[in-house]
């Protein structure tokens, strides 16, 4: 199977496109390909732990937990969060932290990249 590198650089609040590439990573990975995701900017709160879900509103920790723990691959930009305000204690487990050089990286040995926001 293929391995697909997903780019998140969005806003998490008011933009679908979060909600989009999380669903297209559980596609894939359903469909058997690797996934990686990266997420930057605003769109780096996914990965805060203590998420609480709300009905009729998006909430996506759960979706990401199963992921994860199929073998999916999420980073959060490690200055986005700092800029944030919150440290690597407050990250969810399993998530990783790092500059964008891990972004990087996963493109460089991907088959499919996909860069998705930048509003």
């Amino acid at each position: 199977m293929a391995t697909l590198t997903i780019g998140v650089f969005s806003s998490l609040v008011g933009s679908m496109s979060l909600d989009f590439a999380v669903k297209l990573a559980e596609a894939a990975r359903k469909k058997g390909h690797d996934v990686n995701v990266w997420v930057s900017g605003n769109a780096t709160m996914l990965s805060k732990k203590g998420q609480r879900s709300f009905k009729d509103y998006s909430s996506l920790n759960k979706t990401v937990e199963s992921l994860l723990a199929e073998g999916a691959e999420f980073c959060a930009c490690e200055a986005c969060a700092e800029a944030r305000g919150y440290k690597k204690d407050d990250t969810m487990e399993n998530w990783q932290r790092h500059s964008m050089d891990w972004y990087l990286a996963k493109c460089a040995k991907s088959d499919k990249i996909l860069h998705i926001g930048g509003e």
